[in-house]
């Protein structure tokens, strides 16, 4: 992936439609230059919009995405209506979820794909019968969409891996005394490498050893447990720190270490700030997480979907190209590391969590050690 302008939008912004202020569901907004919104259709209202997720695996969906998009689709277009279906890993199922919406007539696709190779059928299938597609949160390798919209997802990785070398340097280890082991995510999710991109050019600079790597298929957390349970068989003492690309591998690297009898466990990355992340990073077992703010992901794709459906075009903050040069206009977020110390100022006063769902019994005394009230 390649971000031709470099122009993010930061965590808890209000996102602005270059058409101006969305009000309801009527015809009359602006276009851009050269659209022509299609009166024929009724516009958004009574429309069907299609939000096809990826995996069951990674908690965020059901929990944030899938609610957050339903709601303010519902606060854009009262009449408008949600077809949802989740691929549970399976690219050929969200082929077929897809070519169901597609009979039952949805004006817009809202697809995060299990596969992004693969879903560029998905995409073609679409075209052919004039819908649009909206790329969420992964990138769909096909000219044929509309938009992109994400996170800055090299900056994950970045982030990532900053945080898990300045941990390492500032408990005195030395790039001699051990090395890293490096749970990637999925090779068929385009943001898995980019992430993965993103943490080695922190690693690779840093002096300490990557001791080897795995790229978990469909970010499934017992898969990722078995190979760490063997790694700390073959690197018995020198692994010193976890690279982790989300909460759930990150969750599975530390069950690998805590049945292997590790102890201190050394410093594990993840990702999504789920809930049972945020909460060993409160325990101690996790050490750091990045918080992306779903909320206005989601939304942002509730409201590009409900511009297609009146035929409005908003252009994007950047340009993204494919792995195929295709130009996706495209909004990109700005991801935020979280760790123990910065929880009560991120996920807490963002509202992405309350302090009740957080600090349940089990963590009240970490809660009230981190400030977290």
């Amino acid at each position: 992936m390649k971000i031709a302008t470099k122009k993010v939008v930061a965590v808890g912004a209000a996102f602005i439609l270059t058409m101006g202020v969305l009000a309801g569901c009527s015809n009359g907004a602006e276009t851009t230059p050269g659209s022509s919104p299609d009166t024929s259709s009724g516009a958004a209202n009574n429309a069907q919009i299609g939000l096809l997720l990826p995996d069951s695996v990674t908690a965020r969906y059901e929990s944030a995405d899938k609610p957050y998009f339903e709601a303010k689709v519902k606060e854009l277009c009262a009449d408008c209506k949600v077809l949802y279906a989740n691929a549970d890993g399976d690219a050929a199922k969200q082929q077929q979820q897809a070519e169901s919406m597609l009979t039952q007539g949805v004006k817009v696709l809202v697809l995060d794909p299990f596969d992004g190779e693969a879903a560029a059928a998905i995409a073609a299938a679409a075209k052919a019968q004039n819908v649009p597609v909206i790329s969420y949160d992964r990138l769909i390798n096909s000219a044929d969409l509309s938009y992109y919209i994400s996170f800055d997802n090299e900056k994950v990785g970045e982030l990532q891996a900053t945080a898990l070398v300045d941990k390492l340097k500032a408990d005195g280890v030395a790039p001699g005394d051990g090395g890293i082991l490096m749970v990637n995510g999925s090779p068929t999710d385009n943001n898995a490498s980019q992430f993965k991109k993103g943490a080695h050019t922190i690693i690779d600079a840093s002096g300490y050893k990557v001791l080897a790597e795995f790229d978990t298929p469909g970010w499934e957390p017992a898969k990722a447990q078995d190979w760490v349970a063997g790694q700390l068989t073959q690197f018995k003492g020198q692994i010193k720190g976890v690279y982790a690309a989300n909460d759930g591998v990150g969750g599975a690297s530390i069950a690998a270490m805590k049945a292997a009898g590790v102890s201190p466990l050394p410093p594990v990355t993840g990702q999504d700030a789920e809930l049972a992340g945020i909460q060993r990073i409160l325990s101690g077992d996790q050490y750091m997480t990045v918080y992306k703010a779903l909320k206005p992901e989601a939304e942002k794709a509730a409201e590009l979907a409900i511009d297609l459906t009146a035929g409005n075009n908003p252009k994007g903050d950047v340009t993204v190209k494919t792995k195929g040069g295709a130009d996706i206009q495209s909004f990109l977020l700005v991801p935020v590391a979280v760790t123990v110390d910065t929880i009560a100022s991120t996920v807490v006063k963002d509202g992405f969590y309350t302090v009740a769902e957080i600090c349940t019994a089990d963590y009240k005394a970490a809660c009230d050690k981190a400030g977290i009230k």
